[in-house]
């Protein structure tokens, strides 16, 4: 075992241009600032390995920016093994557009987010993505870098904890809603029996699909005094409350950040999506309780930043608490494993009768004519924008279904990585709960991370990975416009991530 070095940087890569907000069907063109977009970069080295986390108040990796800041590092500092770079996004559905725009063809042939210049929008100023992207990979190099040249000696304490951020979103009905009258399909979900953020009240509700995980697990580094420097916090949990806001935003992560330096001073946080496909901060029942919850606790604001406080208030209350038992086994030489693979995921395929629905709706919404006078600006953009994304759901259905039998296989870059008697597994996907617990229950570490939402090369990133039961449910996020991976793809990727755990525990010295 070596003695560990540590390096830290941030960056705040809000900007205040009015550019767009991905995360939902519709452009939003972002109008301030609600609070700082934060990139944090931490080096943990042992001079016989090492791994580099990169954390972006993102809702994706994706339009080749891991490809763009590895490949810059590179030019800055020769020396980093920059394929030991992980970056992942925390899922913020308030952060800014780093899509490409120009000559993205990828985004032409099937994303529900198109170029700009795809979508009529006229009255409506809107900056290109492509700047702020290479804004972003800059910083994110620049950050990776100082991280790097900064390290030096220190220690490292781990533990988990216990904070409720997540519930699960996937109602589940007795019936099949899709055979209801008057129910329609867009371009966006075909509902089942499951319905994303479904109604509750409805008197045919059964269940919520999955349950949820309050498992926090936490990593904290020190100085040789013992001074608390940082950490990362895994939750398994999108940052999702403020997703409707035309305001660039972290979201809870900027709460806990707020909640978590009043206490610790002014340290690096680092924050990690484990897996949180099928969860989310939202409450769907008791909202009558948690709104006078609220009330009482906050007064008269906005709903959701309340449930941000809240959140907040929980992840440092189990911050502090792991804290005050992990610091008393401070550790300052560990072995460091890192391993990076691509595997190769088998595809969801798409049947005959799902490529004659994708065509039959493609062919409706081609007809459908963009809107360019008689409402707002505003609106119209929303409404454009909305016919493009389904057109391109549709399309890449079309696409799915002419490559499937020549390309089965998705691949996927994915680190498994040992830092002493923990792990770190990583993976591209919004990522349902029980895959994550197949990994953790099977892995022989004494803790295991999952990092989803993690960068891999190439222009595509992100996309849900769902259950069996939930591809049988359907809904939003496990219709076939959501899945380019199935089930089975899904514990292939358990499968490996655990076999490469098994050698590295094996390794253990």
């Amino acid at each position: 075992m070596q003695q560990v070095k540590i390096g830290w940087a941030s960056r705040d890569v809000s900007t205040s241009v009015p550019i767009n907000i991905p995360g939902q069907f519709h452009m939003r063109i972002s109008k301030g600032i609600m609070d700082p977009l934060t990139l944090t970069a931490l080096v943990i080295d042992n001079s016989e390995d090492l791994v580099i986390f990169l954390s972006a108040d993102l809702v994706v990796i994706r339009s080749g920016l891991l490809d763009e800041v590895r490949e810059q590092v590179s030019l800055l500092e020769p020396e980093i093994e920059t394929i030991k770079i992980i970056m992942n996004a925390t899922h913020t559905h308030t952060g800014a557009s780093h899509y490409l725009d120009k000559g993205n063809d990828a985004l032409r042939t099937g994303s529900s987010t198109a170029p700009v210049d795809d979508v009529p929008h006229p009255g409506v100023e809107i900056a290109s993505s492509d700047d702020y992207r290479a804004y972003l990979a800059r910083e994110a190099a620049e950050a990776v870098v100082e991280a790097y040249r900064t390290r030096a000696p220190g220690g490292i304490a781990y533990g988990y904890g216990f904070a409720v951020v997540s519930h699960s979103r996937r109602v589940i009905y007795f019936d099949d809603t899709s055979k209801r009258p008057g129910e329609q399909v867009s371009g966006f979900r075909v509902n089942g029996h499951g319905v994303m953020y479904g109604n509750t009240r409805d008197k045919q509700f059964s269940h919520y699909e999955a349950g949820a995980d309050h498992f926090i697990n936490l990593l904290y580094t020190f100085t040789p005094a013992g001074e608390l420097t940082g950490a990362i916090i895994n939750v398994p949990c999108p940052s999702q409350n403020s997703e409707s806001e035309y305001k660039l935003s972290a979201d809870y992560w900027h709460d806990v950040r707020v909640a978590v330096r009043k206490i610790y001073g002014n340290i690096h946080i680092l924050p990690q999506s484990a897996a949180g496909g099928d969860l989310s901060p939202r409450l769907l029942h008791y909202k009558e309780a948690q709104a006078r919850r609220f009330r009482l606790k906050y007064g008269n604001e906005q709903t959701e930043l309340s449930a941000r406080k809240d959140i907040a208030e929980r992840v440092a209350a189990a911050f502090a608490e792991v804290l005050s038992w992990a610091k008393n086994d401070i550790r300052s030489e560990l072995p460091i494993e890192h391993v990076v693979e691509t595997v190769e995921l088998s595809k969801r395929r798409i049947s005959q009768d799902e490529l004659a629905f994708a065509e039959e709706k493609l062919a409706e919404l081609n007809k459908i004519p963009f809107k360019l006078e008689g409402d707002s600006p505003e609106e119209l953009l929303r409404f454009n924008s909305s016919l493009v994304a389904q057109r391109n759901r549709f399309i890449r259905i079309v696409g799915r279904y002419k490559s499937q039998d020549s390309e089965p296989k998705l691949p996927m870059e994915m680190h498994v990585l040992r830092i002493g008697n923990i792990a770190f597994a990583s993976n591209r996907f919004e990522l349902f709960m029980d895959f994550m617990h197949r990994i953790q229950a099977r892995s022989p570490f004494e803790q295991t991370f999952v990092i989803q939402l993690a960068g891999t090369p190439g222009m595509d990133g992100g996309t849900y990975l769902a259950t069996e039961r939930a591809v049988q449910n359907k809904g939003y996020s496990a219709c076939l416009f959501c899945n380019i991976v199935s089930p089975e793809g899904g514990q292939e990727m358990v499968d490996e991530t655990v076999s490469i755990l098994e050698k590295l525990y094996d390794n253990k010295s």
